[in-house]
This record gives structure tokens, C-alpha cells and sequence, in this order.
């Protein structure tokens, strides 16, 4: 695809000439069977707001991330770790150091060197910037560089979750000091025209349009197989759904698409609709609260009943077609760690209203308690937009007038709700594997910080949480890890600094020609170098 406007016009002009004959698909047979060369065009679920994963998060920024910058390892669909920028590592026995010894033949999309000095910068850096940096290197004692390729990671404390930590750039990438430790990172003009690390160099950005990466001939693990990587931004979903139809689009991961034009699309003799790669992630949907604004939503039985209103169990099967399943708790059911036993707030107007009535918000004659404002993130719109559409009426049952508000891209929502310039905000987080990245985050009021989207944004601030997700952190027995998580879960779920809805349907398609897709447990997050298309 040479022409990304071009993709966008094509995609258009046939929204009303979509094809009626769609057979069944099979999965595509992974091989090495993979010629050198072509190019890849790739859909984004959401206008791109940073292109340096270690000052932003999510699926937008991080798709392309894992491209042009690496990670020290990366993680197989079996939970393993597996050499990347760092060949080899070890790890003391009491959990608190790890050393790594780094590929000597890797150097940056400028040709310098990627050294320790280097990886000891990008620790740092995504642990001060990262959305969850500071839940993720909370213990950090040192980073230190004994000799240009080696780097000690040394902790106070025990960190259980390090090694998936720095298994995907989502996460941790590798930043070159000489361009990035100049001045505000949050600045750097870099952010947007990467150097970086990976498989793919930077070669052209339009933003709200498209992104192009070529490949780097001298990625140190040899060169990618593609010859280059176009991301395009289509703001109209029919035209997105279109496009991959007809293959002018052949991968699109965490696609921003109604989930009935999922089930079209897999019905495609052309494509693969899979479900793999999105177990680190764990996504949920939920609807957080502003605890930070005065206001009704600051009385604990306010959101009960606002959660005792929303029948889950008809936004599961009626609105999204049992893509999904009702959750209950800040952990993702396939967590170890997850608490089957908690308050399911089921269905119950009368309660609603009780509670509603015993927080000092009658209702008035006409009806309504009070108003307030409800956001809702621009992708996904089966998750997002829908669920938002049926919590007006939905809320209006118990007296709550919703207005919904929009936002048009997805830079405008992100600046809204990490300033706290919202009521209720419907969002898609994710778990990222272990509670220690995804989780804390959310909940620790250390990480409560304007202008950070995806740190703490309901501006929840409990002391007792606070200390339990602390020690969780750093206890490296499983059975005491669980006990403390279990109990965090049972605060949280009765206090609801958030709503919790569904699980998050995760669906990758792409074209049945492609083959060595990244199916860990990373999916799209891990790289794509040996990624191509079939001889």
C-alpha cells in the first residue's frame, strides 16, 4: 500500500458495493515458509497521540512502538521468556537483582551503539513518565552499568513481575539516551519522529492519517522480512471494515469495529479472525468515576446504585452478542488472582433508588436526582459508545439524568479524563499480566497524576488499599499474593472507584496470506520481524 490517502478514498467510495459472498475462514498455517519483501498495512484502533511507548500507553501508540523500538526479552504464548536485546539474564534468589548481558551487535536506527547506558536511561525514564511506571519500578534501588553490555537491575524489594515487565516495548522500550535525555522527555520532539531500536525505522508521520515504517537492515537480530509497515487512521469504521474485505488493509489488532462486522469479516475465505495474543493484556471495560469533583458521585452509595442499575447480563448478550462476559472486580477472570466471590451488583432498581434516597438525593418533581456528564473513549464503539447510548435511558429509571459527551479523536478524551474533566467516564484498561503493572496503576493514590492518561484517573485514594496492593508487590509467595489481591478486590468492589462492565473482546484479523503473525501473549505488542507474506 504506497498511498494511504488513496486506501482512505478507495475504502469510502464502496461503503454501498460491499460484497454479499462470504465463506467460512480457516486459521492460516504459521510457517517459515515466508518470502522476503512487500509491504503491510495495518489499521490503528485510535488516532495515534505518541509514538515513544515509554510516555503513553495503549494499543494505538503501542502497535507501532513494538516496531521501532525492542524490549531486553519477549514472551511466548507459554508465558516464557525468550532472548531479545538481552541474550542472556539472570536472577538472584531473593528476587531483588537482575542482570542482563546484551546482544554486542545491536545498534540504534542512527547507527550508534545500544549500550547499558542506554538501557539504565529507559528504565528510568518509563519509570518517572510510564502511565504505570511508578507501579512497575515502585522498589527500584539502581540500575547499574558495570560494563557497556551488561545492566544490574537491583530492586529494595522483591519484584515478581519484572521479567514480564520488560518482556514487550509496550511496556519497556529501549530508548537511546543521546537523543531522548535532552530537556522534558514529554517534549522531546522526538516523540513523534522516532529513533529507535527495532526491526523498523521511522519514515513518515500524518497525523490523524497514517504512520509508514521501513525496515532497519541492520537490526541486529537480522533484517525484518517486510519491506515496510504502513498504519492508517480510518475514522469511518464501515470504511475500515471495507477495506480489510477487499485487503487493502491485512492486519488490524484491537480494531475499532462493531463486533456484527467482526463476524462478517470471519466468515471471509481471505482473512483470519484470532483470538490469541490478547492474554497479557487481559482487557476490561469499565466505567470509572471522578472522585476527585465535588459532587454526588463522592458518596460511596451514589455508585452503588448506579451499578445496581446496569444490567450487565443484557449489555453482555444483547449489545455485544456474547462477545463478552460480565465482570465484577478490578482483575481480569483469567487471572490467577481473580476473586470469583464478589458482590455481582445484579440488577435491582429498588435498591438503586433506596440508595439513592438514603444518600440525600431524593427525587425531584420531575423525576430526575441529579445530572451529570458521561464520556466515553472513541474506539471500540460495541464497548464504548453503545453501552453509553443505553446508560442514559438505563440511569434515567433511578433518577439520573446522563448527558453523554463525546469526544472526536481519541488525543481529545485522553486530555479530558486525565484532567479529571469529566463525571463518569466509560474506558478500556488492561491487567498487562500481572497486577503489579495493570492494576495498581488504577488504585494507588500514589499514581494519581493530572495529565496522565491511564495512571489513577478516578482519582481513587484509599490507605488501606494503598498498603495491601504495596505488600502484594513485593511477596513473592503465590498463596500470599492471592490472599492479599482478594482482599483489595472485596474493598474495591464495595467502595466502586469504578463500574465494572464486561471483559474486553480482543479479536486480531489479518490476511490469510500472512504468516508468522505474533500469537504470545502479547500479541500485536511483540514485534514483527518475522512477520511476511507466503512464497
Amino acid at each position: 500500500m504506497s498511498n494511504p490517502r488513496r486506501l482512505i478514498k478507495l475504502a469510502l467510495a464502496g461503503l454501498f458495493s460491499m460484497s454479499a459472498v462470504l465463506a467460512s475462514g480457516a486459521h492460516a498455517e504459521q510457517t517459515a515458509n515466508v518470502k522476503k519483501g512487500g509491504t503491510l498495512t495495518v489499521l490503528s484502533n485510535s488516532a495515534i497521540n505518541s509514538l515513544n511507548p515509554a510516555i503513553q500507553s495503549g494499543a494505538a501508540t503501542a502497535v507501532p512502538g513494538s516496531q521501532l523500538f525492542v524490549s531486553l526479552v519477549i514472551a511466548d504464548d507459554k508465558w516464557q521468556f525468550q532472548p531479545y536485546l538481552a541474550d542472556s539474564w539472570e536472577a538472584s534468589e531473593d528476587g531483588k537483582t537482575y542482570t542482563f548481558h546484551l546482544n554486542k551487535d545491536a545498534i540504534f536506527h542512527d547507527d550508534k551503539p545500544i549500550t547499558s547506558e542506554d538501557v539504565a536511561f529507559s528504565v528510568k525514564t518509563v519509570a518517572e513518565n510510564h502511565p504505570f511506571g511508578k507501579a512497575m519500578y515502585a522498589n527500584l534501588e539502581s540500575v547499574e552499568t558495570p560494563d557497556a553490555h551488561t545492566v544490574v537491575v537491583k530492586f529494595a524489594k522483591p519484584n515478581p513481575a519484572f521479567l514480564l515487565e520488560v518482556s514487550t516495548p509496550a511496556l519497556l522500550p529501549i530508548l537511546p539516551k543521546h537523543i531522548y535525555a535532552e530537556g522534558s522527555i514529554r517534549t522531546n520532539p522526538y516523540n513523534n519522529k522516532p529513533i529507535g531500536s527495532g526491526p523498523f525505522k521511522f519514515a513518515d508521520y500524518k497525523a490523524g492519517e497514517y504512520l509508514t515504517l521501513e525496515r532497519f537492515d541492520k537490526f541486529f537480530k537480522g533484517p525484518a522480512n517486510l519491506d515496510k509497515i504502513t498504519v492508517v487512521i480510518i475514522a469511518d469504521r464501515n470504511a475500515a471494515t471495507l477495506a480489510l474485505q477487499r485487503g487493502n488493509i491485512q492486519y488490524a489488532a484491537y480494531p475499532p469495529l462493531r463486533l456484527a462486522d467482526i463476524d462478517r469479516l470471519g466468515k471471509n475465505p481471505n482473512l483470519i479472525v484470532s483470538q490469541k495474543g490478547y492474554e497479557g493484556a487481559g482487557a476490561l471495560v469499565w466505567m470509572e468515576y471522578n472522585l476527585v469533583k465535588e459532587g454526588p458521585l463522592q458518596n460511596v452509595k451514589v455508585r452503588q446504585a448506579i451499578s445496581y442499575a446496569i444490567d450487565r447480563k443484557f449489555v453482555t448478550e444483547k449489545l455485544q452478542s456474547n462477545h463478552t462476559k460480565p465482570i465484577f472486580g478490578p482483575l481480569h477472570p483469567s487471572s490467577p488472582f481473580y476473586d470469583k466471590d464478589l458482590n455481582e451488583y445484579g440488577l435491582d432498581l429498588d435498591k438503586a433508588n433506596k440508595l439513592l434516597d438514603e444518600a440525600g438525593y431524593p427525587k425531584k418533581d420531575d423525576g430526575t436526582r441529579f445530572d451529570i456528564t458521561l464520556d466515553y473513549i472513541p474506539t471500540g464503539p460495541d464497548t464504548s459508545k453503545t453501552v453509553a447510548e443505553y446508560l442514559r435511558p438505563q440511569l434515567a429509571k433511578i433518577g439520573v439524568k446522563v448527558e453523554l459527551r463525546p469526544s472526536p479523536d481519541f488525543p481529545t478524551w485522553a486530555r479530558r479524563i486525565s484532567n479529571f474533566d469529566y463525571d463518569m467516564n466509560i474506558d478500556v484498561v488492561f491487567n498487562w499480566g500481572d497486577p503489579i503493572i495493570g492494576v495498581e496503576r488504577s488504585y494507588m493514590s500514589t499514581n494519581i497524576r493530572k495529565g496522565v492518561v491511564w495512571a489513577n484517573m478516578s482519582g481513587y485514594d484509599n490507605p488501606k488499599v494503598d498498603e495491601i496492593l504495596t505488600q502484594a508487590a513485593v511477596e513473592n509467595n503465590p498463596e500470599k499474593r492471592k490472599a492479599l489481591y482478594q482482599e483489595f478486590q472485596k474493598i474495591t468492589n464495595e467502595e466502586l472507584p469504578v463500574a465494572w462492565l464486561t471483559t474486553y473482546p480482543g479479536n486480531t484479523v489479518y490476511s490469510k496470506k500472512l504468516v508468522n503473525v505474533p500469537e504470545g501473549i502479547w500479541g500485536a505488542f511483540a514485534p514483527f520481524n518475522e512477520m511476511g507474506w507466503a512464497k
